[in-house]
């Protein structure tokens, strides 16, 4: 099997802008998945993320979908050829970029489509005409009802990510989305993970297709070293900044599990110096891609978002990912730390595992089919620091008290230096009159009490008002 780029025979379109990226031996998913997509048969394929998975799919489709190039400017001989959905708006930015990049010297047009931005420039784009749509399946079924868009001719579809697109929650979408395409179609699916119900949900949607799985299932990349500290729920914040400074760590994500959670931690490290942004749902999509773009750049440390960015996000040279929260489900974990070690790179992932974590990291364990062990964070703050003088006295260079500034003395030399020093300690002189016991005044006989002075009332005290009962009371 061809492991060079130059050897598989791509159109010289395709070639040359494979090329000018720098692309040169395939990895092990695109050596197996591309020659079977070019023969046009259905896929289901498995293999770590960062491994080149999107190449692995676009690549094929795009030298398939050549014979269809044309220059004409009716958009009636450029109907939608190829439709590839993910679940995240930024997966799809990223992915359609690549798109683009790789049919940079072809005439196919692609275009991207996903929520949080204005409908017009997409649907003037779609009215344009495209052949390969790239697509979030809410805003795809926005253009659907709008008439925007037809899908009656699609060749191929690709579930990226697929793992994520057949779950609960995007099942009704993808299933409205499938009702437009016709029957006859090749369906690729690609992820990181497959569970054995994602398996069987997945063979309702392919025709015999071809599993390549390059790795043992749900494996992380060998190039990420793992760690999991042991801290309690109000340590983590300290333990984060601890770490990221003793680390040495340039750039990092930092994962929560929620947004107001993402958000507060953010404001936080940014108060304490950080360059850091935030990246959570709750943000508009121009702000998610400004601040996707200002870590790429390199403008911000730390990326504290949620689980939209745990897929997909190809960033290189990330060296660290921070679980600030274990996610609560353990897939999510091997995408999650996906976003270092990549292309391999080395990275470090360093989880914060509390007292309530302990189920989560049991999933984690039978996910990954391994042993975990937690360490303890030392902070620096409750490190013995030796002597503290204020000021007020002046310490010599032997003097007992600076004992933590010097190697522990055997304890019967530590026992004799204490004697001694007793020993030769001056003695102060105290005051007989406080060591007797307390005796009480003595009175001479006859001799008369003072009598105790009536206490005087405040003239600004109102005397008791006074009201009429109606029973007496008996004395």
């Amino acid at each position: 099997m061809t492991s060079s780029f130059s050897n598989l025979q791509l159109a010289p379109s395709l070639a040359r802008a494979v090329a000018e990226m720098g692309y040169e031996s395939m990895t092990p998913i695109q050596a197996q998945a591309i020659p079977v997509v070019l023969t046009g048969q259905d896929v289901m394929g498995a293999a770590q993320t960062g491994t080149g998975k999107t190449a692995a799919f676009s690549l094929p489709l795009l030298q398939r979908l050549l014979k269809h190039e044309n220059t004409s400017t009716s958009p009636a001989r450029h109907p939608v050829r190829a439709l590839v959905l993910l679940p995240t708006r930024e997966l799809a930015d990223q992915v359609a970029q690549q798109v683009k990049a790789y049919a940079k010297y072809c005439n196919l047009r692609s275009a991207v489509v996903f929520g949080g931005m204005d409908m017009k420039p997409q649907t003037l784009e779609l009215k344009k005409g495209v052949e390969v749509l790239v697509a979030t399946p809410g805003r795809l079924l926005d253009h659907i009802e709008a008439k925007n868009v037809v899908l009656n001719q699609v060749e191929y579809v690709v579930l990226d990510e697929a793992d994520r697109m057949l779950d609960i929650g995007f099942l009704p979408d993808l299933q409205r989305i499938l009702s437009h395409l016709p029957k006859q179609r090749t369906t690729l699916l690609f992820s990181a993970t497959f569970s054995p119900e994602i398996k069987r949900l997945a063979g309702s949607y392919l025709q015999n297709p071809v599993t390549i799985e390059v790795a043992r299932p749900n494996e992380t990349a060998s190039t990420v070293t793992q760690h999991f500290y042991s801290v309690g729920v109000d340590d983590k914040y300290r333990a984060l900044k601890q770490l990221v400074k003793s680390n040495g760590i340039t750039q990092a994500f930092v994962f929560c599990n929620s947004k107001l959670g993402c958000a507060r931690l953010a404001r936080s490290l940014e108060r304490d110096g950080l360059r850091t942004t935030a990246l959570h749902g709750d943000k508009s999509q121009d702000e998610r891609l400004k601040a996707l773009e200002a870590f790429k750049r390199g403008e911000v440390d730390l990326l504290v978002c949620t689980d939209v960015a745990a897929r997909g996000l190809d960033i290189k040279d990330v060296p660290a990912v921070f679980n600030f929260d274990i996610p609560f489900n353990a897939e999510d974990y091997v995408h999650r730390i996906g976003r270092t070690g990549r292309a391999g790179a080395l990275g470090q992932a360093i989880s914060f595992v509390s007292g309530s974590d302990q189920r989560l990291v049991a999933d984690i364990e039978k996910l990954l089919k391994t042993k975990i062990d937690l360490e303890a964070v030392e902070f620096e703050e409750d490190r013995p620091r030796g002597r503290i003088n204020t000021g007020r006295r002046a310490w010599g260079e032997d003097d007992p008290r600076d004992v933590l500034d010097k190697p522990r003395a055997p304890e019967g030399q530590a026992r004799a230096r204490r004697e001694s020093n007793h020993a030769s300690a001056p003695r102060v002189s105290h005051d007989p009159f406080f060591d007797k016991p307390y005796e009480a005044p003595v009175r001479a006989e006859g001799e008369a009490v003072a009598p105790k002075e009536p206490l005087r009332k405040s003239p600004n005290i109102k005397p008791k008002r006074k009201v009429a009962a109606l029973f007496k009371t008996v004395e």
